[in-house]
């Protein structure tokens, strides 16, 4: 049976618990490190499976999105490798990661079990009251991405979306200068697939590397891949570290997220837009999201800023929720993707439900991120409710049809 969306790649298992202080050391607090497979703790298969027992883990990469659009009605699959062993035939991580997917009505027929490389692990430090703790990430057998492996599973599901996450942080998948990732996604879109891939944000420290200009060499891995693709969105601080990557470096000063942002959108279709099919390229900030869409005559609409009509409660900001808002964005794009190809996507209404997706996620409690989200016509039917909406329990209701 075909799938609405595919998601490849970085299947990992995020552990939380405060006997991870060591990710300071490695990450700096709050700061993200991708770490080598041989740095990887010590740490035993049963002590890692009494912590995933006691509620301390949570499934990362697709993980942050596939269940999110089942919940609203997509039918989705998740492919990449997971390691061998002895918890029916997977590694602790690996059956977490298996099991919570399953459980969220996602299709897992394309995990494929790594005969060396344990599953993808990140440590989370919980740190006390407002301090955030660093993030280790140790890739393990997402190192090994082999497109060749997962074609057939692209061909076997026929799905509308291939999603791969993430460029930047597999070995294999990012060889040859990116250029094996962009000739897979080139595969893909020849079978009609929409192509969408997400970049991850590339230093521990982007603020400061920001304030510094610094070139981060790993971005050019884009150089190739971004004209193959149908969507990007990236955040309002990687889009200024691609800018100095691929671009020149540039001094910010004062410079605020949406002139940084309209820059940034204006790059992108100079450089990557103009392929004869439509694209769709954009960024989310704290508040929002902005966005141009590029019919097939390449000419660029006009950008489309949608601030958040939902930072209610404690969903202020968006931040860290842009694989929840790619969730929405990607739900909405498959229900309206005959629009996307014939020059008339509704922009503001992707943003608004991706923006809807993302507080949702974060107003939802840590061990159930996913019990917030609604079916695609409930998410539809609140950003078209005109009315602005005064709390949480208020948008609740009109998604619940009250």
């Amino acid at each position: 049976m075909s799938v609405d969306v595919l998601i490849l790649n970085s299947l990992v298992i995020d552990l939380r618990t405060a006997k991870f202080d060591f990710t300071n050391r490695l990450a700096g607090p709050g700061g993200l490190a991708k770490c080598r497979v041989e740095e990887m703790p010590d740490y035993s298969q049963e002590q890692i499976k009494a912590w995933i027992d006691q509620g301390n883990a949570t499934a990362g990469g697709p993980g942050n999105t596939a269940p999110l659009m089942a919940t609203a009605g997509l039918r989705v699959a998740v492919g990449g490798n997971v390691g061998r062993g002895e918890y029916g035939g997977l590694d602790a991580q690996g059956r977490a990661v298996c099991d919570i997917l399953h459980a969220s009505g996602v299709d897992v027929t394309a995990l494929l079990e790594h005969p060396t490389l344990p599953t993808g692990t990140t440590f989370l430090d919980s740190a006390p009251g407002d301090e955030r703790g660093g993030i280790t990430y140790f890739p393990n057998a997402n190192e090994d991405f082999d497109f060749e492996k997962f074609k057939p599973h692209v061909e076997r599901l026929q799905p509308k979306v291939v999603y791969y996450m993430y460029s930047g942080l597999s070995k294999r998948g990012d060889a040859n200068e990116g250029r094996d990732l962009a000739e897979f996604i080139r595969w893909c879109r020849n079978l009609d697939c929409l192509t969408i891939v997400d970049s991850h944000t590339l230093t521990a420290n982007p603020a400061e590397v920001i304030r510094a200009g610094t070139p981060i060499e790993e971005y050019h891995l884009l150089d190739s891949l971004l004209p193959e693709l149908d969507i990007f969105f990236t955040s309002s601080d990687e889009a200024r570290l691609i800018l100095n990557t691929l671009d020149a470096p540039r001094d910010w000063g004062e410079t605020s997220d949406q002139e940084a942002l309209a820059e940034y959108l204006e790059y992108s279709c100079e450089r990557f837009g103009g392929m004869g099919r439509a694209q769709l390229f954009g960024a989310t900030f704290g508040h929002g999201a902005c966005a141009t869409y590029l019919p097939h005559d390449g000419s660029p609409r006009e950008p489309v800023t949608a601030v958040s009509r939902f930072r209610l409660g404690e969903a202020v900001e968006l931040t860290g929720a842009g694989d929840a808002f790619r969730a929405g964005l990607l739900t909405y794009l498959v229900r309206n993707v005959d629009a996307f190809h014939a020059d008339g996507l509704d922009v503001n209404e992707a943003l608004q439900v991706g923006n809807l997706t993302a507080a949702l996620y974060l107003t939802a409690p840590l061990e159930n991120r996913y019990s917030n989200l609604r079916p695609y016509e409930a998410l539809l039917r609140a950003i078209r409710h005109e009315q602005g909406y005064g709390s949480f329990n208020e948008l609740m209701q009109v998604l619940d049809g009250a």
